[in-house]
């Protein structure tokens, strides 16, 4: 098995006939999604998504994957082919737009329909769209792609098989194997096999639920689960989901109007999300049951059915405002159903939690995942994937999509189903596998780090900047001026001290204030001059009687001023 190694340098030269791949993010963590597959100097891109931050990262709105690698090669991206309509998929797509606009963009009728009104708000409206479904194959320069149905938690999802001269790759996208599934369309297993026939040299394979054993539970069989809920709840419900998950607001929808029940949606992109899926017939709704929220609100409590963003406990979505009292008019009331229709994205179990307390403290009933099955993964378990594994019998295999414990449980099943050691290829971001002859290989690392999106900023936060903004939180700051006369070197005024996050009292720091000043004398006595060697001595000074009289650290801003 291959291992990224920090010691990796930079990759040599591809060599000829040769394709190269590198994942410039989803190695490793779930979201930021996008691969590069080089091969005769042209470049293919499939999928281009976000990660949506976690609470060490404050003040981020988004991570995007890195565009440096490829940043002054970007006439040779022949496409960029999104397999799904899922933010993790698609969400950074504007961003790599704006470096080139028009990268034509290829999927399916429902992705790119979502992917369209955030072209829009980034005003880019010049774009370039080919629209593919399962069964089609389209060729971009060397790159010959035939598309595959997959079935996942969002409808028109798709692997696909690209053919270039260094052989097949098949990437699956995300995926699992409901043969139940609630819109009739299942993975294409047939396909598989007949690429595996004809021979798959490299197979990216979804890693996400690769530690699960057995089968992902059908998503139909939440459909009577959510009956009941409907049935025993006398008030209002809200069912919360992600605003792409079509197949659970149908299934919301169906079980409020057996119910007697109207809907409203709440949530920007619920309402944009679910008319797009509506309009092009993946939503079925039926005549009379949907209703504006506001409208809704006139209704007896036990008509009612909100169906809302913020599953995740996203600070700013909808159920989230409604668990901290200030949505515009949602106001929940003791004894409403409140369902998280959901799975938790991992680092989001603190942000779910604060949720779920704050629904329950103000009298919510809260059925979610933990206590009653109104959720299942749209991601293949293990069975799954040593079925595919067996189906497609490939050469070599490459884990995607998932945490580096997923990646290598999905490695061990494709070693338990005969593919050697040695082909099975464990990668994370940034790390440059190479196809050559047949066989896939480690070649080197490419520099790929997260890049922040901060309001209008966009890769102008940094690490530094979020150790900054964690301190500032969890520590405070304090600031201290002092007032050096700069004939006599003297100090002439303060030491005059504040903080925000530390202590209410500036009386605490009455103690310190002598030994500023002791300090700067010394300093001054044995020539130092410099403001900032000065600032640097106050610094010292105050951080070691922080820690030693608070055990606490806090960001300290000294400031010299010559007078």
């Amino acid at each position: 098995m291959s291992h990224p190694h920090p010691e990796l340098t930079a990759p040599g030269p591809l060599p000829d006939g040769g394709l190269r791949i590198v994942a410039l993010g989803g190695l490793g963590e779930v979201g930021r999604n996008m691969t590069v597959f080089e091969y005769d100097g042209r470049l293919l891109i499939v999928d281009c998504g976000v990660l949506f931050p976690e609470e060490h990262h404050p003040g981020v709105d988004l991570i995007l994957p890195d565009f440096e690698a490829i940043r002054d090669r970007l006439d040779a991206v022949e496409a960029l082919v999104l397999t799904h309509g899922h933010e993790d998929h698609i969400g950074a797509t504007p961003y790599l737009l704006r470096e080139r606009g028009d990268i034509p963009l290829v999927g399916s009728e429902l992705t790119l329909a979502l992917l369209d009104p955030k072209l829009r708000e980034h005003r880019l409206r010049e774009t370039v769209h080919h629209k593919v479904r399962e069964g089609d194959r389209i060729s971009f320069g060397p790159f010959d792609l035939e598309f595959v149905a997959v079935n996942h938690s969002i409808p028109d999802a798709l692997a696909v098989a690209i053919r270039t001269g260094a052989g097949m790759v098949l990437h699956t996208g995300d995926f699992k194997m409901d043969q139940l599934p609630l819109d009739g369309r299942i993975t294409d297993l047939r396909a598989f096999s007949r690429l595996g026939e004809e021979g798959v040299d490299l197979f990216l394979t979804d890693s996400t639920n690769a530690e699960v054993p057995g089968f992902t539970t059908h998503e139909k069989d939440i459909g009577p689960v959510l009956d009941r809920v409907f049935h025993k709840s006398e008030k209002r419900v809200i069912v919360a989901c992600f605003a792409s998950h079509v197949h659970r607001v149908q299934q919301a929808l169906d079980a409020a109007v057996a119910h007697k029940r109207k809907v409203a949606y709440v949530g920007r992109s619920m309402v944009r999300n679910m008319q797009i899926a509506k309009e092009l017939g993946y939503l079925r709704v039926p005549a009379g049951v949907l209703v504006d929220a506001k409208e809704l609100a006139e209704l007896a409590p036990e008509r009612q059915v909100l169906i809302s963003t913020g599953s995740q406990g996203e600070p700013m979505s909808a159920l989230s405002r409604i668990a901290q009292r200030n949505h515009s008019f949602v106001h929940l009331e003791e004894g409403d159903t409140v369902v998280l229709a959901s799975s938790l994205i991992p680092g989001n179990e603190n942000a779910v939690f604060r949720v779920i307390n704050g629904l329950s403290r103000l009298g919510a009933n809260v059925v979610h995942k933990g206590n009653a099955l109104v959720h299942v993964s749209g991601h293949a378990s293990a069975g799954e994937l040593l079925y595919c594994y067996n189906i497609v019998k490939p050469r070599n295999v490459m884990p995607v999509h998932g945490e580096i414990r997923h990646m290598h449980a999905n490695a061990a099943l494709a070693r338990a189903t005969g593919v050697p050691a040695a082909n099975v290829v464990i990668a994370e971001d940034g790390v440059v596998v190479d196809l050559v002859d047949g066989v896939a290989s480690i070649a080197g690392k490419v520099a790929c780090g997260y890049v922040f999106v901060d309001g209008t900023s966009i890769g102008g936060i940094t690490e530094a900047s979020l150790k900054d903004r964690r301190i500032l939180g969890e520590e405070g700051f304090i600031s201290v001026i002092v007032v050096v006369d700069s004939v006599t070197g003297k100090v002439s005024g303060g030491p005059e001290i504040h903080a925000r996050g530390f202590a209410e009292d500036d009386a605490t720091f009455d103690e310190v204030k002598p030994v500023i000043v002791d300090a700067l004398d010394r300093a001054i006595a044995d020539g130092v001059t410099d403001s900032y060697q000065l600032q640097q001595t106050i610094r010292r000074v105050v951080g070691r009687w922080v820690s030693k009289a608070h055990r606490r650290r806090p960001m300290i801003i000294p400031v010299v001023v010559e007078a």
